[in-house]
């Protein structure tokens, strides 16, 4: 098993776009499971069809790496930060997210993937009044 695995499965998922979605079988098992705090994905079939949807919606979608390690034999730990567009939120304009993923993985491919990221950051606030009423909420709790 390589050491530097983290960072080649960096390298292809923040290459991922809707045009080569088909690379998402070289770096995830069968048996993949994938959470974040808006999505459980089970098998590979599915975590096709969620980057498949994902890139459906969004204009741009950019992950940057800032830490890709091997943690223990098995088991990486990915920091990161995504820029995303979407036309209905925040007007369209570029929103950036601070996240960090944990990775387990054999023969060269991730079994279960965890990420960690808030989603008010990444979508609530940027919705119309939702989005006020978040940030409100947010400040209030500092």
């Amino acid at each position: 098993m390589s050491n530097d695995f983290p960072q080649q499965f960096a390298n292809i998922f923040a290459s991922l776009d809707r045009h080569n979605l088909h690379r998402v079988s070289e770096i995830y098992a069968p048996d993949v499971h994938f959470t974040d705090p808006l999505h459980d994905v089970h098998g590979l079939p599915a975590m096709e069809d969620y980057f498949g949807e994902l890139y459906a919606n969004i204009e741009d979608l950019e992950f940057e790496f800032h830490q890709c390690q091997l943690v223990t034999e098995g088991q990486g730990l990915l920091r990161w930060t995504m820029t995303y567009r979407h036309p209905r939120l925040a007007g369209g304009r570029p929103v950036k997210v601070d996240g960090c993923s944990c990775i387990f993985f054999r023969d060269e491919r991730v079994y279960r993937h965890i990420d960690y990221f808030d989603a008010g950051a990444l979508i609530y606030e940027h919705v119309p009044l939702l989005g006020s009423v978040i940030r409100w909420l947010k400040g209030r709790l500092a």
